[in-house]
């Protein structure tokens, strides 16, 4: 399998594992990869931010537009989407007008499409912004990752840009106070001279203390479903990823598994 990129700024309806009918909002560039990390099983390949290189986003008053004009078409069909989900090409925070796309974007769907819950897939990278931090709050489900709970494994697995912390982005996660989503991705393999595996016992003594004090109101656990950009990492398999579904609940959490 290849690694691939969505090539408009709304995309779909599609079928979401973990969403149901998605209606997809890229919010970065239709034509390359611009984020913040670096994961190796990024489906949509290796970040490649040049130097340089004059970066072109959509702007607000597009989105808007588009986005208003596809939910009056899905409107009353089968297609009427279960969630709109802001996720596409790299980190959807990233945006300079994310806070106040969100604003619009719930102001649209209060109009078109009010059953239908706002989702943000993020890496909580940008949870120093108190606006990145109150945009999310007003949104259905607020979906933060947390792969690992060991700084290594964290430079290794997610590869992030500067010098951003797994303490920090920790840290940023419980001024939740519940109100968020983890999403947990796990994997093993090589790359880079580290042999990385985030199911392990190690692993898992140092990520179980951080579910339960970050306290969301669930954790979703899923494993690779798509080309990645490392060569040779391993599906894990459901039976691995339900026995770790069953340690979160043992710590008093909600957990659900995609496979």
């Amino acid at each position: 399998m290849s690694t691939f990129l969505f090539d408009k700024l709304v995309f779909g309806p599609v079928y979401s594992r973990r969403l149901g009918v998605s209606l997809g909002i890229n919010l970065l560039p239709n034509d390359s990869k611009y984020c913040n990390f670096n994961c190796i099983y990024c489906e949509c390949g290796w970040t490649k931010n040049e130097k340089g290189k004059k970066l072109i986003l959509p702007d607000r008053e597009t989105l808007k537009e588009i986005l208003s004009e596809k939910l009056q078409k899905l409107r009353g069909t089968i297609n009427e989407p279960d969630a709109i989900t802001f996720a596409g090409n790299g980190e959807p925070t990233i945006h300079p007008d994310f806070s106040g796309i969100i604003d619009d974007t719930i102001k649209v769907r209060d109009q078109y499409s009010p059953h239908t819950i706002i989702s943000v897939l993020s890496n909580a990278s940008m949870l120093h912004k108190p606006r990145v931090v109150d945009a999310l709050m007003k949104i259905e489900k607020n979906i933060l990752k947390l792969d690992t709970g060991i700084e290594g494994t964290f430079n290794a697995l997610n590869q992030p840009n500067g010098n951003l912390a797994l303490q920090k982005v920790v840290e940023h996660l419980e001024t939740f106070n519940g109100k968020l989503i983890i999403q947990t991705l796990f994997v093993r393999g090589s790359y880079n001279g580290h042999y990385i595996d985030n199911t392990s016992e190690k692993e898992m003594n140092a990520w179980l203390p951080l579910i339960k004090k970050i306290n969301p109101e669930y954790v979703m656990i899923y494993p690779i479903d798509r080309g990645t950009p490392a060569k040779g990492l391993e599906k894990i398999s459901e039976a691995e990823l339900d026995k770790i579904a069953r340690r979160v609940k043992k710590e008093g959490v909600k957990t659900e598994v995609y496979y």
